[in-house]
């Protein structure tokens, strides 16, 4: 590995260090996030002589698919066999990072595509341009939207190869509506005002007053309307572009999350609990056993809870679109994405790229994860009995679909700012003074990555 490579690891770990030691006593004291799954044994496939290991973040039902795949592809490789390890994505960056440093990284592994430029800029990921049609290799340039392209992409190389697009919409109780008089089948109201009111006719009391009723009881509440809880970082990145927000300036070198947009952003999420009495608190609330247990109407959640609400048999469900806050409609996604050590060769580099080929021509597949697999091609494959959630979603993804901004340090920014909406949400913080003190801790970051 190059000493610039190894520095920048190097660096990178103790800026992570660095950030835990420096989060302020009011960030530390605010509530944790429920705990995660820990780390699954590793999975030992095929008995082939030419052996890869493969980490990926893939802990929930879409791990189960995945490796759902990868036993026929050794079945059809016997020559390969494969060692998955699948890690919680917060363990997996820095286990990652200290396996280059170490100079023993996996073989192959998969991150999100926001994770690209920092790898990539250590100098430890292939260029995997000789992998696209464009550079005569295999992978369909023209079967993936430029959005999910542009992701692959630092400083004009792509290292990545797409699994799918995965992000956020609407699960729905139809039983819930109807509890509360409404029709499940309508049209999803546009606009902040308008969503309030739905919320509020779907909040039930133990009397059955809803919450927009004088007579409502918000500390009795037996039917939510909403939920705040899950995720509320992307859930607030879509807010602020609906708001007309942007994450940074326009020529990428001030953080503007704090601007008037990112504070109404938070704020409307922020009213939904303390001044609607629509949502619980974003502590302490399991949002999918709600769910599950009928007392949320409108869960928002990602692609990847399409399994999740199949085994709620009790729940007649159904995927929306996104909520639309502001004057435009915005949802996060991201992308599943392969990614190679740039020191791999040999036989165990033609595996990898074999394993990687096979995937993606069955990512139909891919889709029973509940995401939304990558290449257009499959997407137009998918019937609207059994993969519902995944075209809806896809679509909206495609529409008004917004990623992770592309910086080196994106998720020292992402651990300043978290902290400050989970105090914000939790009525710890003003709005403004969350996203003041997150902006703040951001800008240093930005800065240092020039």
């Amino acid at each position: 590995m190059k000493r610039p490579a190894l520095f920048g690891l190097v660096l990178a770990l103790i800026v992570c260090m660095m950030a835990l030691v420096a989060m302020p006593i009011s960030a530390q004291d605010a509530p944790a996030p429920l705990p995660t799954a820990t780390d699954i044994p590793p999975v030992e496939l095929g008995t082939g002589g030419t052996h890869i290991s493969f980490w990926n973040g893939l802990t929930g039902s879409d791990g189960v698919t995945l490796i759902d795949m990868l036993s026929p592809f050794t079945a059809e490789h016997p020559e390969v066999s494969v060692t998955v390890e699948q890690i919680p994505w917060g363990t997996l960056y820095t286990k990652l990072q200290a396996a280059f440093v170490a100079g023993q990284p996996p073989d192959v592994f998969i991150l999100h595509a926001s994770e690209i430029p920092q790898f990539a800029s250590y100098g430890v990921l292939k260029d995997l341009s000789s992998w696209y049609t464009a550079g005569g290799g295999w992978f369909p340039n023209d079967d993936i939207s430029e959005t999910t392209y542009s992701g692959m992409v630092y400083q004009d190389i792509p290292y990545g190869i797409p699994l799918d697009n995965h992000g956020r919409g609407l699960w729905i109780n139809k039983g819930a509506f109807e509890k509360a008089g409404l029709d499940p089948n309508m049209e999803p109201p546009v606009g902040y005002d308008a969503w309030v009111e739905l919320f509020q006719q779907l909040t039930l009391d133990a009397n059955g007053n809803n919450a927009a009723s004088p007579d409502f009881d918000p500390n009795n509440v037996v039917q939510w309307g909403y939920t705040v809880g899950e995720w509320p970082l992307v859930n607030w990145l879509a807010a602020l572009v609906q708001n007309g927000g942007s994450f940074v300036s326009e020529d990428g070198k001030t953080v503007t999350v704090n601007s008037e947009a990112g504070v109404l952003a938070l704020q409307q999420a922020i009213d939904l609990v303390y001044k609607y009495h629509v949502s619980p608190p974003a502590a302490g609330f399991d949002t999918w056993q709600g769910f599950g247990a009928g007392t949320v109407a409108i869960l928002p959640t990602g692609s990847w809870f399409r399994n999740q609400a199949a085994t709620f048999s009790d729940i007649d469900s159904a995927p929306w679109p996104n909520v639309t806050f502001g004057s435009q409609p915005a949802t996060w996604f991201g992308a599943h994405t392969w990614m190679v050590p740039a020191t791999l060769e040999g036989d165990k580099l033609t595996a990898v790229q074999t394993l990687i080929e096979w995937v993606s021509n069955n990512q139909k597949t891919w889709a029973d994860s509940g995401q939304v697999p990558a290449r257009l091609s499959v997407q137009a494959e998918l019937d609207t009995e059994g993969y519902a959630s995944n075209i809806l979603l896809g679509q909206t993804f495609s529409d008004y679909g917004i990623q992770d901004f592309q910086s080196t340090v994106i998720q020292e920014m992402y651990a300043a700012l978290d902290p400050e909406l989970s105090a914000a949400l939790n009525n710890q913080k003003t709005a403004q003074q969350a996203l003041d003190d997150a902006a703040s801790r951001m800008q240093q970051a930005l800065d240092r990555a020039g």
